[in-house]
């Protein structure tokens, strides 16, 4: 598919997403627009195996009926190795295509399709969201669709003040999507993931404060994706500890060929989006591992280790600090824990701990992370003065991401680091384009980062590698400026040269009165002065 045909199509998902708009806020039509893309995904996908699978017979999946002899036989075969390949199973009669015509009827035009125009169909499709779930019990893929469509209440007022005004407005989103191909025939693309992606985007714009808990832009996703893969196009495992949308990690495979993916996320609806987004980008669901936990306070991958690890976590968030952590492997060794206001340490202590000792680690941390002190320069010194894990520090513009407008840095971490004698420090906070209130990265100021970052360049007043000794004697102070000389000298002035100008400029301002002197005299009129 064509750019041109993705943009249209990312621009039809979001006409029909504000189909919603009025009913709702941003976060509340964003579970359900993204909901309905996600049922209609499942159930292509399920249309597609089955014919593969009925080829033999000559059927379609939709040609197999109730009132069908041979259709409890079908049905079972179809649904076995349905579980089995796609981990879940839909009936001919639970498909998108099937609820939204019978929501609409003989109805074909979706902008006459008011309350007495509708057919009533939130019942049975509400059925088929919980038996999408009740498909994989006691399977492998259970967990894995387990509560996938809990924020989807079809009886919420906010829909609609009566059921039959329930019913139109989501017969009308159904209509409207039916009618577009998401072309998941097409091997090759992953347009609808793309697309996703961008509806992702487009809520996080308008959520405020809260896009940070689900959603990286995707010029930071692609910088850190970038450096965790430096020097490999194979991984054996990725892992985000604050993994929101899945969008970060989901960036790593468009560089990389990534065997398992793995990641927590405390907030249930973005976790819920987090699954969504990984079936939706086409990863199998024994390929992917998505917990849902408080990652500092209850890990769900103890004694695992990961070949790449990103993360973007909630800047500064508070955690609990309990003393109990001390015993803590992830933490015990520090002898610190970082302060209960501010976890943005903890998160690298974690992450650390999980990181292999071939691997890389990148995550983003507001610029307070690089020179507090206190149990934060504590940890920074343990990690550089014992560990000797800090690979590079690079400087971010303000106001790229979503809901905060305080400049960012990323922090990467290698356990069996190539250059042991100093780190790499990168200031590219003054290389980005404003777009309307945002400031962005453009794709070279991206390339310079990552061109600089892997081929460890020093370049005046933008990098510069900075001995382990030199850190030492700022006293693990990281601020970026200690390193990266910025200053721009202003110009020589000559005084005796602008000394003489305005002797020049009083003389002529002088022959000025005495002009305007000689016209007043003549006029018969007082002097201005």
């Amino acid at each position: 598919m064509s750019e041109d045909h993705k943009r249209a199509l990312e621009q039809q998902l979001w006409n029909i997403a504000n189909t919603l708009r009025g009913k709702m806020n941003a976060d509340e039509f964003r579970d359900y627009i993204l909901g309905f893309i996600f049922f209609k995904y499942l159930s292509e996908k399920m249309e597609i195996f089955a014919d593969d699978i009925l080829q033999q017979d000559k059927l379609k999946f939709k040609d197999i009926r109730l009132s069908m002899d041979a259709y409890g036989e079908y049905i079972d075969a179809i649904r076995e190795e349905a579980i089995e390949k796609l981990g879940y199973f839909l009936k001919p009669e639970e498909l998108f295509s099937e609820i939204a015509a019978r929501g609409r009827g003989d109805n074909q035009d979706e902008s006459n399709l008011d309350e007495a125009k509708t057919n009533f169909i939130l019942e049975d499709l509400q059925k088929i969201l919980t038996n999408i779930q009740l498909s994989t019990m006691g399977t492998e893929s259970e967990d894995d669709f387990d509560n996938l469509f809990e924020d989807m209440d079809l009886n919420s007022t906010k829909l609609g003040k009566t059921p039959e005004a329930r019913n139109a407005i989501i017969v009308k989103v159904l209509t409207h999507l039916d009618k577009i191909d998401f072309k998941l025939g097409d091997t090759e693309s992953d347009v609808l993931g793309d697309s996703y992606e961008y509806l992702i985007a487009q809520f996080a714009s308008g959520a405020g404060k809260k896009a940070g808990e689900f959603y990286t832009p995707q010029q930071v996703s692609k910088i850190l994706a970038l450096i965790v893969t430096t020097g490999k196009t194979k991984l054996k495992s990725v892992y985000d500890p604050t993994s929101g949308s899945g969008s970060l990690i989901l960036r790593i495979a468009k560089v990389s060929d990534v065997a398992m993916f793995y990641g927590q996320e405390m907030n249930r609806t973005t976790y819920n989006l987090c699954r969504m987004n990984m079936i939706l980008h086409g990863v199998h669901y024994r390929r992917f591992d998505i917990k849902q936990e408080d990652t500092l306070e209850r890990p769900m991958h103890a004694g695992k280790t990961f070949e790449a690890i990103v993360a973007n976590p909630p800047f500064s968030a508070q955690w609990s600090a309990n003393p109990i952590h001390l015993s803590d492997d992830r933490f015990s060794q520090y002898g610190k824990l970082a302060p209960s206001s501010k976890a943005d340490f903890a998160f690298v202590q974690h992450m650390v701990h999980h990181l292999s000792e071939s691997g890389i680690m990148a995550l983003v941390l507001p610029h307070g992370a690089l020179f507090r002190g206190g149990a934060e320069q504590h940890i920074r010194r343990y990690l550089i003065e014992n560990k000797n894990y800090l690979d590079a520090v690079i400087g971010l513009p303000a106001n790229i991401f979503y809901g905060t407008s305080i400049p960012t840095c990323i922090m990467v971490y290698k356990k069996c680091r190539e250059n042991p004698e100093d780190v790499l420090f990168i200031d590219a906070s003054n290389d980005f384009e404003k777009v309307k209130t945002q400031n962005v990265l453009l794709e070279e100021h991206i390339e310079k980062i990552i061109d600089t970052y892997r081929n460890r360049l020093e370049i005046e007043k933008y990098s510069k590698r900075a001995s382990l000794a030199l850190i030492a004697e700022n006293d693990y102070n990281l601020n970026i400026p200690r390193y990266v000389d910025t200053f721009e000298a202003e110009e020589a002035i000559d005084i005796e040269a602008i000394a003489e100008e305005i002797k020049g400029l009083d003389e002529r301002m002088g022959a000025t009165d005495q002009t305007i002197e000689q016209y007043c005299r003549e006029l018969g009129i007082a002097t201005p002065f």
